[in-house]
C-alpha cells in the first residue's frame, strides 16, 4: 500500500543524513542492491513497510553548506558514494536542499556552536521559541508535500553530557520551565524531541545525545499517543561486543579486560575530539559489557580524530580473558568500515519500523528496536541475539 512518508532529519547535511538520502534515491532508481537493510529480511516481508518511492526528505541543520556539496565530499574525500550513483541523484539532492531549515543551537557545547551559521550563533532564541519554530518548519514541510505522516530522526553531532536528573518527571511540570527564564537548560536534541512528540510525531534518536531519554519527555510521548526510541546507533565495534560478549559468558570464560581504540576523521570525529562531547560517546559505548557479563572487567575506550581518514573508521580491540586452569589468553580484532555507510541503512530501518509501529497505534518507547542501539532506552538487554529476537517477536505479532 503506497503512503507518502516525510522524514525530518536533524543534522540533515551531515554524513549519515546525506548517505540516507542518497541511499533512498539510489534504491528508488534501482542503482543499488539492499545489503545492510534489516527491514528487507524475509522475516519482515509481511509488515507492509513504507516503500522507497514514498520517502520525502526535509530537516534541520546548523551549518552553511549544501546537500549537493556534502554528497560530493563523500565521493571525493571519503570515496564512499560511487560517481555513477551520485551523478544520477544530484537534481533530487538540490530539490531536497530546499526542504532543509536552520537548526536549533541551544545548549550544544562550544564545539558544535563553532560549526554553526553565524546567524544562529548570534540568535537570542528561547527554548520555547525554538520548539515552536521547529514545529512550524515540520508542519509546513508536511503541508507543502501532502504528507500523511512524518518521522523525526536525530542524526546530528554528539552533544556534551547534560545532567537531567534534577528535571521533573512529568511533562506538565517540565513545560512550565520552558519560558526562557533559565530555570532549566535543555539541549537541542531534547528540544527537537519535544517538538516532534508534542506534535504527535515519532522521534528516533540515533545519537548518544540526551534526546527523548528524560522521563518528562517520555510522559509527553504517552500523552500525545506517539512513540520514540534511542539512543546511539550500534554500527561497528559495539555491535561486535554485543555479539561476542555472550559467547565468553556462555563458555564461562572470564573477561579480565577489554580495550578498544577507535580512530576516524569525519565531522563526528571532529566533534568528538572535544573531551566534553567525547565523554557522552564513551559513556554510551562502555555500558553493555557489565550488563551482559554480570560483572565489571577493566575497560578502556579511546576515540581519536584522524582527519585524513575521512568517513572511514578503524577500531582495534584487545580482549584479555582467563580460560581453564586459570590460563590468560587473548583475542584481538580490527574493525574497519565506513561510518556513514554502516549507519545509514539502520536509520532507514528505524524509520520504516517506527512508522509501522505508529501506524498501528503503539505508544511510548519502542523497546523491540533495542538491537539498533548501544544504549537502548527502557530495556537492560544488550545481548544482540536476544535483542534481535525481540524485533522478530514484534513482527510476528503483526498480521
Amino acid at each position: 500500500m503506497a503512503r507518502r512518508l516525510g522524514v525530518w532529519l536533524i543534522g540533515a547535511k551531515g554524513g549519515v543524513a546525506t548517505t540516507v538520502i542518497v541511499g533512498i534515491l539510489a534504491l528508488k532508481k534501482g542503482l543499488t542492491a539492499q545489503q545492510g537493510l534489516v527491514s528487507q529480511l524475509a522475516a519482515f516481508a509481511h509488515l507492509d513497510l513504507v516503500g522507497w518511492d514514498d520517502f520525502v526528505f526535509g530537516g534541520h541543520d546548523i551549518r552553511e553548506c549544501s546537500l549537493v556539496h556534502e554528497a560530493k565530499k563523500l565521493h571525493t574525500d571519503s570515496r564512499v558514494i560511487d560517481e555513477h550513483v551520485l551523478s544520477q541523484c544530484l537534481a533530487e539532492l538540490a530539490e531536497i536542499d530546499a526542504n532543509i531549515r536552520p537548526g536549533i543551537l541551544l545548549n550544544v557545547g562550544k564545539t558544535i556552536e563553532g560549526l554553526a551559521d553565524p546567524a544562529l550563533r548570534n540568535s537570542k532564541e528561547t527554548q520555547m521559541a525554538a520548539i515552536l519554530r521547529a514545529q512550524q518548519d515540520i508542519k509546513s514541510f508536511a503541508k507543502q508535500n501532502d504528507l500523511e505522516q512524518v518521522v523525526v530522526v536525530n542524526v546530528a553531532s554528539t552533544e556534551p553530557i547534560l545532567d537531567a536528573q534534577s528535571w521533573p518527571e512529568t511533562w506538565d511540570e517540565l513545560k512550565t520551565l520552558l519560558d526562557g527564564s533559565g530555570q532549566i537548560r535543555i539541549p537541542s536534541s531534547s528540544l527537537y524531541a519535544i517538538a516532534a512528540l508534542d506534535a504527535g510525531l515519532p522521534y528516533i534518536n540515533f545519537t548518544p545525545s540526551l534526546g527523548s531519554a528524560p522521563a518528562a519527555i517520555g510522559d509527553l510521548a504517552r500523552q500525545r499517543k506517539t512513540c520514540h526510541m534511542g539512543h546511539d546507533g550500534k554500527t561497528g565495534e559495539t555491535l561486535l561486543k554485543s555479539a561476542l560478549a555472550p559467547m565468553f559468558a556462555h563458555r564461562n570464560l572470564e573477561i579480565m579486560s577489554w580495550v578498544g581504540h577507535n580512530i576516524f576523521g569525519n565531522m563526528d570525529g571532529k566533534v568528538l575530539d572535544d573531551p566534553e562531547n567525547k565523554r557522552t560517546k564513551v559513556k554510551s559505548k562502555d555500558r553493555l559489557l557489565r550488563e551482559i557479563l554480570g560483572y565489571e572487567p577493566q575497560t578502556h575506550i579511546s576515540i581519536e580524530y584522524i582527519e585524513s581518514l575521512g568517513d572511514w573508521k578503524t577500531a582495534w580491540d584487545h580482549i584479555h580473558f582467563r580460560g581453564f586452569l586459570g590460563t590468560p589468553m587473548v583475542m584481538q580484532f580490527t574493525w574497519q568500515g565506513c561510518d556513514s555507510l554502516l549507519a545509514a541503512p539502520l536509520v532507514i530501518d528505524l524509520i520504516r519500523f517506527a512508522e509501522r509501529a505508529h501506524r498501528q497505534g503503539e505508544v511510548g518507547l519502542l523497546t523491540f528496536l533495542a538491537s539498533f542501539f548501544k544504549s537502548p532506552l527502557g530495556i537492560q538487554e544488550n545481548n544482540f541475539e536476544r535483542q534481535f529476537q525481540l524485533l522478530q517477536a514484534w513482527a510476528d505479532g503483526i498480521e
